[in-house]
Order: C-alpha cells, then structure tokens, then sequence
C-alpha cells in the first residue's frame, strides 16, 4: 500500500492537537530487526482497552444473564467479543493511519453543532460506564476490607493520582500494571470455574445455538452488548495506537496495522474468557437452584457455601482488580473525549480529575439513594445506556475510516464497510425495539431522531478542503 495521503487531516487542520499529548509517540519501536520484537514493542494499547470489557458492568450483564437463564445468552457474549474485535481494528486503522481520535475527527468531520451533540452522548455513555467502574471498586473495597460503599466511592477518586505517578515514569508502566491487573482476574475465574465444574455439554450449545428466551433477555442481552462493545473504548483506542513511534513510511504502518491486530485479537480474546467465565459461573452456581443475582455482594455471600470461602475471596478480589483498571482507563478516555471534541488546554491532572468527579458524582447519588441494595440492576441499566450509545461512535468511525480522501489507500473496502454498517444497524434497531417496548410511542419517537441526526451525518460531512 503505497498510494494516496497518509495523514489527511494532521495536514488539514495543523493547529490539531495529538491525542495524549505527554504521552503521544513516547514509546520507541525499532525500525530494523524481526517482526516478533516490533510486535512487542508495538504491542500493549489493546490490553488497556480490554479492562473495559471486563469492567464490573460486564459482571453485572454477566451474572444477571447466568443466574436467570443459565448458559443460553453464551452466543450473546462470544458475538459482541467478535463485533467489538472487529470494530476497535478499525480504531486502531484510524490512530496509526490518519493519526487522529475518534472525538477529534468528530469535531473535524462534521458541523460544530453535530460534533457537539456527540460529544454530549458520548460524555453520557462515559458516566455510565465509569458509575459501574466506581461502584464496583467500592464493593471489593467493601467485600475485602468492610469499607463503607460511600468511602470505597471517595477512595476511587485516588486513581487519579496513580495514573499521573504511572505516566510521569512512561506509558509501558501503566501498561505493565494494567496487564498484572487484567491476569489477576483471569487467574481468578480459571479457579472458580474449575471449583464449580460447569455442564460443558452446555456450555457448547450456549455458545453456538442462538436463542433469546423473552423480552427481559433483550435487555440483559443488549447489557450485554453495550458492556462488551462499549463506546468510549473506540474513542479511546484509536489514541492509545498513538503513543507509539512507528514512523510513517508505507511499511512502518502496514507492520503497526498487522501488529495492533494481533494485540488486539489477543487481548480481547483473554476479555471474552473473563466474560464467559462470569457468565458460566453464574448459570453453573446459581441457576440451577434458582437463585436470581441482585447484587454483587449477594453473589459473593452465596459462593461461600456453595464453593468456600476461597472461591468468595477471590470473586471479591477480581472485583476490585476489575474496577480499579477500568477507572484507569476509563479517566483516560474522558480525557481523550474532551480535548478531542473541545479542544480544552488545561493542566493533565486538572483533566483526569474533571472526569473523575463526573463519575464519582452519580455513584454517590446512587448508593445513596438505594442504601448499596439492587447493584446488579443499575448496573445492567448502565450497560443499556452504553448500547443506545453505541451506533453514534460506531457510525462515524466507519464513516471516517472508509473514505479515501481522509484514510489514501488504507481505507475501508466494501466488504469491510458494509460490514461495520450492517453491526450498527443491527444494534441500531435491537435499541428501537427495546425503547418501543418500555417507551411505547415516545420510543418511536426517540428513534426517529436518531435515523433523522444519522441521515444528517452522512449528508453534512465537510470535505478535506474545507
């Protein structure tokens, strides 16, 4: 691939700040040597954007799913890990390609007015994502520790000071703490799947023989779907790519291409194990004595007697291991979204702690208001916000990654595009049954807007000269 611009929109618009500005090509990927060492070097950014699919969200989606219909939505889990496969490598096309974020090509591609639109659902999908993040930190504090659920949100907060400390020694150091983190959890469902010896016979047929039993599957489904495909990750994806040097001829971005997709298969892969993991957990304890998960510290009561107290142990310390990385990464994506969209130049750790009060503020409202009971409901309440995102990140980033006067010769090709196309507009009316159903009308009308905002996109996209 050697035709047609490399950085379009960095040319265009110069004044363009990069993504991570403190962090932006920081780490050296050697031009010369074997692909297996420029892999390694290249390799990393996928394992950040995988604690989002993992994150306590995913738990919540994953036990209600397990505990209420046992190991049918399996295929729910293993398609959303294959669409969000699929969609984060177009991320990944769109920061080594074009050098921009999603929230930044956002702002260049379409009218102020839409851009901000965008950045409002998106800020909206963020604190959601980040109130299950939050809260499930503060339940492993509390599981592990006996702190209050209100201090376990305030000590959240602290992330924020461990994210500067770790970037101010380089982005490998976040990396390798997020990594150590990311197998801490795996190591603890790989246990607590052997102690609980699943019905693999069924676990089979979950996974590749569809069925949705009702309406209230649809909603955990779609829970599911938002948790696993979650928005903020395709913005935060297509930054991370960034902060490596991998040069700009034609080779050095076909090896950064191939390289991130492999990270990424790799990284997303070990994702859906811990979501499986969950999922089967769930359907193998609890659903065949009929027990319904309404909270995660329920979950963790009842796999004492059930499994012993090894197995509540360390259900409790994946829980916090899963919290804590994704507000990590979750603050850095609020940091990408803002300077991205509004082109905001204040101090990092001013930044990180906007978004981590924009957080903190709705779990704390939350706990309160229901005394900490109920927490795998709001949670799976939180991941549908996150589906109904979905298609405002999904549609523009193939919008973007498909046209060769932004993308040269790396644009999408058809069968690619129609692809991406199809798994939004799926999404896109799995969302408008859903509203239908509990809105009625006003469901109706709530997806006309959005058809009626999407058309408005596509028509109003400014040309590279503009």
């Amino acid at each position: 691939m050697t035709e047609g611009p490399m950085l379009p929109l960095v040319s265009l618009q110069p004044d363009l700040q990069h993504s991570l500005p403190e962090a932006y090509r920081s780490v050296s990927v050697p031009r010369a040597g074997s692909w297996l060492k420029k892999f390694f070097s290249i390799s990393g950014p996928a394992y950040l954007v995988s604690v989002g699919y993992m994150d306590p969200g995913n738990w919540a989606t994953d036990l209600a799913g397990g505990s209420k219909f046992g190991y049918q939505l399996l295929w729910v889990v293993l398609l959303s890990n294959l669409m969000a496969i699929f969609l984060q490598n177009l991320c990944v096309r769109m920061g080594v390609v074009a050098r921009v974020d999603l929230a930044q090509a956002c702002r260049a591609y379409y009218p102020r007015p839409a851009a901000i639109l965008l950045w409002l659902l998106c800020e909206v999908a963020i604190i959601a994502c980040d109130l299950a993040e939050v809260i499930g930190s503060a339940i492993g504090l509390n599981l592990l520790f006996g702190i209050p659920l209100i201090w376990g949100v305030l000590l959240t907060g602290a992330d924020v000071m461990l994210l500067l400390g770790l970037m101010h020694f380089g982005f490998r150091k976040l990396e390798a703490l997020v990594i150590v983190l990311v197998l801490t959890i795996g190591a603890c469902f790989a246990i607590q799947i052997f102690q609980a010896q699943p019905d693999w016979g069924s676990v089979a047929s979950g996974l590749f023989h569809p069925y949705m039993p009702n309406l209230e599957a649809l909603a955990i489904s779609l829970g599911i779907l938002g948790a696993t495909v979650m928005p903020h990750n395709l913005y935060l994806h297509s930054a991370l790519v960034q902060t490596r040097d991998t040069g700009d001829k034609p080779e050095d971005i076909d090896t950064s291409l191939r390289a991130n997709a492999l990270d990424t298969v790799l990284a997303l892969g070990g994702a859906f194990f811990v979501n499986a993991g969950i999922l089967v957990l769930a359907a193998a304890v609890f659903h065949p004595k009929g027990t319904v998960v309404d909270e995660l510290q329920q979950a963790h009561e009842l796999l004492k007697p059930m499994l012993g107290g090894t197995a509540a142990t360390l259900f409790a310390v994946a829980l916090l291991c899963s919290g804590q990385s994704s507000t990590i990464t979750g603050t850095l994506a609020g940091q990408i979204v803002m300077e991205g969209f509004l082109k905001i130049k204040v101090a990092a750790w001013v930044r990180r702690l906007i978004t981590r009060l924009l957080a903190i503020g709705p779990a704390l409202w939350a706990i309160s208001a229901t005394g900490g009971s109920h927490t795998v409901q709001m949670l799976v309440i939180s991941q549908v916000v996150l589906s109904m995102q979905l298609p405002f990140a999904i549609f523009p980033l193939v919008q973007f990654t498909s046209d060769p006067a932004r993308m040269g010769a790396y644009a999408n090709p058809p069968a690619v595009r129609w692809l991406a196309y199809m798994i939004g507009t799926g999404i896109s009316l799995l969302n408008f049954y859903l509203l239908y159903t509990i809105l009625g009308n006003w469901g109706l009308l709530l997806a006309g807007l959005a058809v009626l905002f999407w058309i408005y996109l596509w028509r109003n996209r400014r040309p590279v000269d503009s």
